[in-house]
């Protein structure tokens, strides 16, 4: 069959492994110190893996090949998943890095003139993922934020910088204990939305929204442009 497939250029690639982290699927590997795909069925096409790259060793090309094998790609993302939220070494009592605490020590603020209020960029009520209808008119053509929610909270210009021209859904999948896949899967089934955005945490328990929007697009059929930005807990943008 002919589909999109991950090419891999391993005379510009230097075995870094960010690929490796970012596929869900486990369709690349470190062999010999080079990333290679272990296996055309793994590979989805959605291409999570190229905005790691640094060396832009990756590209995508429509021909053809194995079928996607669905079935594996949900374990493995399942098996992934589990490690992520399973318990670090010593990082705390309770042994979950995103609940280590800290404080967050910020410079005092030059006092600047008074301003206009900022106006809120939300689009749309509710905004829970949970609470989210299925279908909306305001889904029409809508660019999609999938924000965890505590990004709100580190990241200051939220508004201005990501939800500004975008419909915005939140979720905590650590505190929900949900899969959000199938909810997001029904939203882009029904409707004609351009793109989506996942907005995360740099916490291991945030690859969980990750991962629901990457099966939520297995599962809608439907390949939407999509990226993930990573902010800090102290709110500087890691990944964009």
């Amino acid at each position: 069959m002919k589909r999109n497939i991950v090419v891999i250029d391993e005379e510009k690639c230097n075995g870094c492994g960010q690929c490796v982290d970012a596929c869900h699927e486990g369709a690349i590997a470190l062999v010999d110190g080079k990333a290679r795909l272990l296996s055309e069925s793994y590979c989805d096409g959605l291409g999570a893996c190229l905005p790691h790259c640094p060396m832009d060793a990756i590209t995508i090309e429509e021909r053809e090949a194995a079928a996607f094998d669905e079935a594996y790609a949900m374990q493995h993302q399942q098996e992934k998943l589990k490690k992520e939220e399973a318990p670090q070494p010593k990082p705390m009592a309770c042994g979950c890095p995103g609940t280590h605490s800290r404080a967050i020590e910020r410079t005092q603020a030059a006092a600047a003139a008074p301003s206009a209020p900022m106006a809120s960029e939300l689009r749309q009520w509710p905004c829970q993922i949970k609470l989210a209808p299925v279908s909306a008119p305001y889904f029409h053509q809508a660019n999609l934020l999938i924000a965890a929610s505590c990004t709100a909270y580190a990241y200051a210009n939220v508004h201005s910088d990501y939800m500004k021209n975008r419909v915005t859904l939140i979720g905590c999948p650590k505190l929900d204990g949900v899969d959000y896949a199938q909810k997001l899967a029904a939203i882009l089934s029904a409707n004609d939305i351009k793109s989506v955005t996942v907005l995360r945490m740099e916490v291991p328990c945030c690859g969980g929204i990750v991962t629901a929007v990457k099966n939520a697009l297995i599962q809608s059929g439907k390949m939407l442009p999509w990226h993930v930005v990573t902010l800090s807990t102290d709110g500087k943008v890691l990944e964009d």
